[in-house]
């Protein structure tokens, strides 16, 4: 499966159904813009999406993938699937048809009334003009020219986000755009046309009536940019954020006593979660970024003789976290993923401070499991500090607290292996019966191993048991003498 067997495809049953069919969105955006990124493929067809669809089920048969129908709207997406034996199915890609359409809406939802339409009528209710373009496919399945009513062309050379119709109309008839206009800031590095971000901070509070699970979506889409900050700015300042996640708005902000100031902890997040995609970590660590200190603001107090405090905040953070991702609708696998990050984000650097002790790593092993490295790449990204000599001195105790790491892990595993030699070896090879002696041959065995003196194979092993068994053997037929 790629493009051009899809756009193959896509030819044929237009011209066997005398239809015209047009890529659209994203597709033809990242195609001028160069960007080599793997994009599902939306496409408009002037007739019925369902009918061509069905057809395009037709073409491709059951076996790579599955039609889902949403017969009340006249649009059907196909969607490429991976089969693994035991697992749950992977979505590898998704091509979506529509019949080109106008949409209506009421104002307390975003279900809108469809009616037929042209391309170019169509393309009026895209988000932004740098999407709505459509590019014609032939019957062999190559691409004819940009049809760009709204001047998407010269919005991507000015990377600018303008919507193709009044920004008032296009977030009324759908609040969700507002969000991907903030996570589109993000993904492609453009600024957004004055105009649409009033009207951004004007429509802010009809995201009420988004369900959370598109919210959880977007938001998600958002962190797995290069730089998400870049949208989570602008989110704060259109007022988005107070929506959707005001948890996060209570960050901001800084308050004085008698001279004593503490950082803005909405800055901090913000360059927690940069720091963590800077460093390669997924969305949702990102996300675990951003909920990182969701606890400061209740708990913060000032102490004399401390100054500004947020003791335990990392405990009621966990509480909070898992609050926050049940509103929006994540699983129970990644609700606790993240808020027990949240729970241990304080726990490495704590524990440097304490002594890089055997066990002390161990309870963080088993605290951590198999998400270890994820929070030492979140506390590494939590040094935010502008003094570069504490920086570079708190990142190098990270190195150290990574090779400690390393060697207990190394020498855990090696204490968790049995001799190569087995027991019923040892009783066959010696003669012996069952018993302890047979157990300190077995020890022996190991212990020549911990300490570097036989290879763990079972070769090398065997050649150590032939010269040791003797005396394990001289030992046990005394003790029966004396028994």
């Amino acid at each position: 499966m790629n493009d051009a067997h899809i756009l193959s495809t896509i030819g044929k049953i237009s011209s066997a159904q005398q239809t015209e069919a047009y890529v659209v969105g994203g597709f033809v955006r990242d195609a001028i813009m160069g960007r080599n990124q793997k994009k599902d493929i939306d496409v408009v067809v002037a007739g019925s999406g369902l009918e061509f669809a069905r057809a395009y089920l037709a073409y491709e048969g059951e076996e790579q993938g599955r039609l889902i129908e949403f017969e009340d709207f006249d649009t059907a997406r196909y969607v490429y699937i991976e089969e693994a034996e035991g697992e749950k199915t992977k979505v590898l890609f998704e091509v979506e048809f529509a019949g080109a359409r106008s949409e209506s809406y009421r104002s307390e939802s975003r279900k809108p009334v469809v009616e037929p339409a042209t391309i170019e009528q169509d393309l009026s209710r895209r988000d932004f003009t740098c999407n709505a373009m459509a590019q014609k496919v032939h019957p062999d399945g190559s691409l004819g020219d940009v049809v760009d009513p709204y001047n998407g062309k010269e919005a991507i050379i000015n990377k600018k986000l303008i919507t193709p119709l009044d920004p008032d109309e296009t977030f009324f008839d759908d609040p969700l755009r507002m969000l991907r206009a903030a996570r589109f800031a993000a993904q492609l590095d453009f600024s957004i046309e004055e105009s649409v971000l009033l009207s951004m901070h004007k429509n802010r509070e009809r995201l009420s009536i988004v369900s959370a699970e598109r919210v959880q979506e977007e938001l998600m889409k958002l962190m797995g940019a290069k730089v998400p900050s870049i949208g989570l700015w602008l989110m704060h300042g259109a007022k988005l954020m107070d929506q959707c996640l005001p948890e996060v708005t209570e960050l901001a902000g800084v308050e004085e006593v008698a001279g004593y100031t503490h950082k803005d902890n909405l800055s901090h997040t913000f360059a927690v979660v940069d720091g963590i995609a800077q460093q390669g970590g997924n969305a949702l660590l990102c996300f675990a970024g951003l909920m990182h200190d969701i606890a400061k603001p209740p708990t913060k107090k000032f102490a004399e003789g401390r100054g500004w405090t947020f003791d335990m905040h990392e405990h009621l953070g966990r509480k909070m976290c898992k609050d926050i991702m049940r509103k929006l609708r994540f699983s129970k696998n990644d609700t606790h993923f993240v808020s027990e990050l949240v729970r241990w984000h304080l726990q490495p650097i704590a524990l440097m401070d304490n002594g890089v002790t055997d066990s002390a790593v161990r309870r963080l092993f088993v605290n951590q499991g198999d998400s270890l490295d994820d929070l030492l790449t979140l506390c590494r990204a939590d040094i935010t500090t502008g003094n570069q000599k504490k920086k570079v001195k708190r990142l190098k105790n990270y190195d150290e607290l990574e090779k400690r790491i390393a060697e207990i892990r190394e020498k855990d595993e090696l204490r968790a292996f049995q001799s190569p030699v087995r027991g019923e070896e040892i009783i066959e090879e010696c003669g012996l019966k069952p018993g302890p002696t047979i157990g300190k041959i077995k020890k022996a065995i190991e212990e020549a191993i911990l300490d570097g003196k036989v290879q763990n194979d079972y070769e090398s092993a065997s050649a150590y048991f032939e010269q040791i068994k003797s005396e394990f053997v001289a030992g046990a037929e005394e003790w029966e003498k004396l028994a």
